[in-house]
């Protein structure tokens, strides 16, 4: 497939029709390349990043999805809605969805080309609860890595919700990991409990796995600088839960993140 094929595959939701993965040589460099082809693409056609997601963070997950390593992704203008605790995504055109809670970050500067992770913290804005839909454009969810860059981080929607400056939480990277990972989410559909998990589930915390990205990216040929204002997503909390329209979800996020609630269309 070429970086056309797939753009349209995420415009229309169609499954593909076999994996990447098993053309000789198709590896995790080739699919970055691919990912970062189908954002020049939807950039020239008036979409906007807005920044980034982090997926297979959480080490849990890893062999029920046999993938062992984190990946990432873009998020656009088209895909990221903003809330203040209550909101709803569009289901349509989306290729097997689930969703995932998880903390986003927003940056107000850019990190340094050298930062150490104490410089990440000075470049923060702010951290909110987030649920990110999900998508493969491979029946059943079978994949390995390449296909899951490829398939643009697998991301498919993304709600923020309250978004919580991080000097009112910390005053250093340290103190802002051990709040994020220490804190603990109860993720709920229509009412009914369904699963529960904690910060510490990804690379030990949403700081860490931010961390970890910030340096992936950075080592990425032909990836684009972090800038300010760019938000970062960093990865799921539970295990990824199938979705419907007319579902409604809700993450009881323990502080210093805030509950969240998301309607299906």
């Amino acid at each position: 497939m070429t970086p056309d094929t797939l753009l349209h595959h995420f415009d229309t939701g169609r499954p593909w029709a076999a994996r990447l993965s098993t053309r000789p040589g198709y590896g995790l460099d080739t699919a970055y390349a691919d990912a970062l082809a189908v954002r020049a693409l939807r950039v020239a056609r008036g979409e906007r990043p807005l920044g980034y997601k982090v997926g297979f963070t959480n080490r849990g997950i890893w062999p029920v999805y046999n993938v062992y390593a984190p990946i990432w992704g873009s998020v656009y203008d088209s895909t990221v809605v903003f809330c203040d605790g209550e909101g709803r995504l569009d289901l349509s055109h989306t290729c097997e969805p689930r969703i995932e809670p998880e903390a986003v970050f927003g940056f107000r500067s850019a990190p340094a080309a050298e930062a150490s992770i104490g410089d990440l913290f000075d470049a923060l804005d702010w951290v909110a609860p987030g649920f990110e839909i999900v998508q493969s454009h491979l029946a059943g969810w079978k994949f390995e890595a390449p296909d899951t860059v490829a398939d643009g981080g697998l991301h498919a929607r993304l709600l923020v919700g309250r978004r919580m400056p991080v000097r009112e939480i910390a005053a250093d990277a340290a103190g802002l990991d051990a709040a994020l990972a220490g804190a603990g989410v109860v993720l709920a559909r229509d009412g009914q409990a369904l699963d529960r998990g904690t910060g510490a589930a990804v690379l030990d915390g949403p700081v860490q796995a931010l961390w970890h990205f910030v340096q992936a990216q950075r080592a990425c040929p032909g990836a684009p600088a972090l800038r300010a204002g760019d938000i970062v997503t960093t990865g799921t909390w539970t295990d990824a839960w199938p979705v419907a329209p007319g579902q409604t979800w809700h993450g009881a996020f323990d502080a210093p993140l805030s509950p969240l609630s998301l309607r299906l269309e």
